[in-house]
């Protein structure tokens, strides 16, 4: 039986790539810091407690060998180094990555977005062979290149599939963008604003999605990188209305053209001046890739999940590091008072 280890099993993505995978035939050993299991997986799956950083437990999960090694953790150079030093137990690697690595024409990249016209001016759509940031250690991103730049060139040692996600959504998500307008319609706000005429694409990715092209690399191996997003991006409208017919209210939506009128009014976690729309073309070339899932479809689970980590609590005690990314989303006194401004 072909057997699969994969890293960071208990989040978002792990939990659904560790049932597809199992499903599929797989013998899996799921690894995370907890060592905990998923109450959708099959009895089967094993469990094993490993921390991202720790060399020697990470090698004992692995044990005598593998044939695919997952990681939905790996964030640097050092882990791309870590992955490589297990070549001679692991047949082949599928590593998450970001479509954050992606740098426009001008040199412009998600790290320059908050200087003026800082946000990149990507491709429609965007395909893998988009040149990316330089590698460094000053960000997520700069890090990310960093983790595909030794992987892609250790291709001797260790062969990895990288899986450059997009907005990912789901469950257990620490950072829901759904977030924004699930807990507006909770409080009952009847008005939202959306800057850039509520036309912002920002390219979503299914847990369920990621998941297929896991399923679909581990089973053949090659050195590659690929999108991951859903089959459609639809606009911040789209998606808020979407959301309300999940919820059933009716919200009105207040356009503006052009960005935000303030920091705290307007922008959404999904709003972007320019459209980032990735092309799946090479996934489906490559692997037979075929969407399993589409946004709408999934977001009953995703607002149902969200509702209830809200339930009796702050949102910033619910979601900490929703606040640390974007700051006071829900500043309603600022709006009501550009609103009234606005009306009057």
């Amino acid at each position: 039986m072909r057997r699969a280890v994969l890293i960071g099993a208990t989040g978002q993505i792990g939990r659904v790539a560790v049932g597809a995978l199992a499903r599929d035939g797989w013998q899996v050993t799921a690894v995370s810091r907890g060592g905990g299991r998923d109450e959708t997986w099959p009895d089967e799956v094993r469990t094993a407690r490993a921390d991202r950083g720790d060399d020697a437990a990470l090698a004992a999960a692995v044990g005598d060998g593998c044939d695919v090694l997952v990681d939905m953790v790996a964030y640097g150079p050092e882990h791309a180094r870590q992955l490589t030093s297990l070549a001679g137990r692991v047949g082949s690697a599928v590593v998450i990555s970001s479509v954050s690595v992606y740098e426009d024409d001008k040199g412009r990249t998600f790290d320059t977005q908050a200087e003026p016209d800082g946000f990149p001016k990507y491709p429609v759509p965007l395909p893998e062979e988009q040149r990316t940031i330089a590698p460094g250690e000053s960000s997520y991103s700069a890090r990310k290149a960093g983790l595909e730049r030794e992987l892609l060139a250790a291709n001797s040692q260790l062969s990895t599939t990288l899986l450059r996600a997009g907005a990912i959504h789901g469950p257990y998500c620490r950072t829901p963008r759904e977030l924004y307008f699930v807990k507006r319609n909770l409080d009952g706000r009847p008005r939202r604003v959306l800057a850039f005429g509520g036309e912002s694409r920002f390219h979503p990715a299914s847990v369920h999605n990621i998941a297929e092209l896991i399923r679909l690399a581990a089973a053949r191996p090659g050195a590659r990188v690929l999108n991951a997003v859903d089959p459609d991006a639809p606009t911040v409208a789209e998606i808020a209305a979407a959301i309300d017919s999940v919820m059933g209210v009716e919200t009105e939506s207040v356009l503006v053209d052009g960005p935000a009128p303030s920091a705290t009014v307007g922008d959404t976690p999904w709003t972007v001046p320019h459209p980032v729309v990735c092309d799946m073309s090479a996934a489906e070339r490559e692997l037979s890739y075929r969407a399993v899932a589409r946004y709408a479809e999934t977001l009953p689970d995703t607002v149902a999940w969200i509702e209830r980590q809200l339930a009796g609590r702050d949102w910033r005690e619910a979601y900490p590091r929703m606040f640390e990314t974007y700051g006071d989303l829900f500043d309603y006194a600022a709006e009501d008072a550009w609103l009234a401004t606005r009306d009057a």
